[in-house]
């Protein structure tokens, strides 16, 4: 039933307003197949953004290149990952989600062709790498997954959230062991040239069935009751320059003390998880004696229970005060770093384990409630808010990588590293219970 159809039955009388929200909550309602094209997008983005450690000692290893050559291309690219997303937000809504998603993924099954057979000197691998996979992955975050959710959903949004977050996590992690397999079989051209196949992939399904909006298939809002809730974007952010209206939304943040709140918080959520997990978690190990393959196989198992965490929490964000949330997976995740150098032995044991499941929960978890607060402070430029915001994720994420190394050269172990990162969630857990409360009352157009 189109948009049209709905008012004219409307005047006479002929559907109710239960009638509409009965309608926008079907079963089938068209954003569930939407969040499953945009979750394929984001898993085809995500198996680029953990490739580039995968094949680094091959190349190394046959092409005779530099580390820091590699270094500086995976450096740029993890730059602008966390700078596009913000712009791209805002020209999803001036041209469209379909038309941006489809050439982001575009880029993305190019540059893998270009990093496979056109690659002479570590120059043009930080071209490819570092600028064309950098502004292919930095246009399908989860900025682009809040841009979706906010779009189509207005009941369980949290969930959709989740689940999309989810997705992200899935393409950087599910696929990596996999990718492992064809490169102990083969060179390392062919793991770049399969990520380069879901990107094709994930092209094709987002041609053939992601929509701009409810609007744009006759439909609203999944939960919506109003025949105006179409999930368009208005026509102001259509008609607006994405660059300039990008920028107006950072001016509009920085003023706002409830954006700095969110920010800081996502620093300290981003040292605490890229910074210190991913950056630093191997060599403490192996500085407890710990093999490396037991110590990837705590990050796999950290990794794979990030799916279970980000649905979970993106549920509950639909049913209990996010900032509650927020405080909760930050003490939890204080916790579990505070008592991780009691834990790190030398071999594999039970306690490692449990610390990687629920270390693993409580490591992307953060994500939904921090969107739920975005869209209830920011309205419309919720993703753009978001998006920013995730700039300082990165941010946090850098800057422990560097202190985290130094800390533990000058001092000869990594303890002092896991204390700081316990330190910096209790912060962030207290930033989180006392942030701005929101209302549950439906969020603006």
């Amino acid at each position: 039933m189109t948009t049209s159809e709905i008012s004219e039955t409307s005047e006479t009388s002929e559907i109710s307003e239960h009638d509409l929200a009965t309608i926008s909550t079907a079963r089938w309602h068209p954003a569930w197949k939407t969040a499953a094209i945009a979750a394929l997008a984001l898993i085809a983005a995500g198996s680029f953004t953990t490739i580039a450690g995968l094949v680094t000692g091959p190349l190394v290893d046959t092409k005779g290149w530099g580390r820091t050559g590699i270094g500086a291309g995976v450096g740029i690219n993890m730059v602008l990952y966390g700078a596009v997303a913000p712009f791209t937000a805002a020209a999803m809504d001036r041209y469209g989600v379909r038309r941006v998603t489809a050439l982001a993924l575009l880029v993305l099954a190019v540059s893998s062709v270009l990093i496979a057979e056109l690659t002479p000197s570590v120059l043009w691998f930080v071209l490819w790498w570092g600028l064309l996979v950098g502004i292919g992955t930095g246009s399908i975050t989860m900025v682009f997954g809040a841009t979706v959710a906010n779009r189509w959903f207005r009941e369980k949004i949290g969930l959709a959230t989740g689940v999309l977050t989810a997705a992200s996590v899935l393409g950087q992690f599910a696929m990596l062991p996999l990718l492992s397999v064809v490169l102990a079989q083969q060179d390392w051209r062919w793991p770049v040239l399969m990520c380069g196949g879901l990107a094709v992939l994930a092209l094709i399904g987002v041609l053939i069935f992601l929509r701009d909006s409810p609007a744009a298939v006759g439909a609203l809002r999944y939960g919506a009751a109003d025949s105006r809730d179409d999930g368009a974007p208005s026509a102001t952010s259509r008609s607006v320059n994405p660059f300039r209206r990008t920028i107006d939304a950072l001016r509009e943040c920085l003023r706002d003390s409830r954006f700095w709140v969110l920010a800081f918080m996502f620093a300290l959520c981003g040292a605490t998880t890229n910074g210190l997990m991913w950056s630093h978690f191997t060599p403490a190990a192996h500085d407890h004696g710990m093999a490396a393959t037991s110590a990837s196989g705590l990050l796999a198992i950290i990794g794979a229970t990030n799916i279970l965490g980000t649905v979970s929490a993106g549920w509950l964000s639909d049913r209990i005060e996010p900032r509650l949330l927020l405080a909760l997976f930050f003490l939890g995740r204080g916790l579990s770093l505070a008592v991780l150098p009691v834990l790190l032995v030398s071999d594999l044991n039970p306690s490692l384990v449990t610390f990687a499941v629920f270390f693993g929960i409580l490591d992307v978890a953060t994500v939904p409630p921090t969107l739920a607060l975005c869209r209830h402070y920011f309205g419309e430029n919720a993703a753009l808010a978001f998006g920013w915001v995730n700039v300082f994720h990165q941010f946090g994420a850098g800057a422990m990588g560097l202190v985290g190394g130094m800390i533990r050269e000058v001092g000869g172990s990594y303890t002092p590293v896991w204390i700081l990162g316990a330190v910096g969630c209790v912060l962030a857990a207290v930033l989180g219970a006392t942030t701005s409360r929101i209302h549950r009352v439906p969020a603006a157009r």
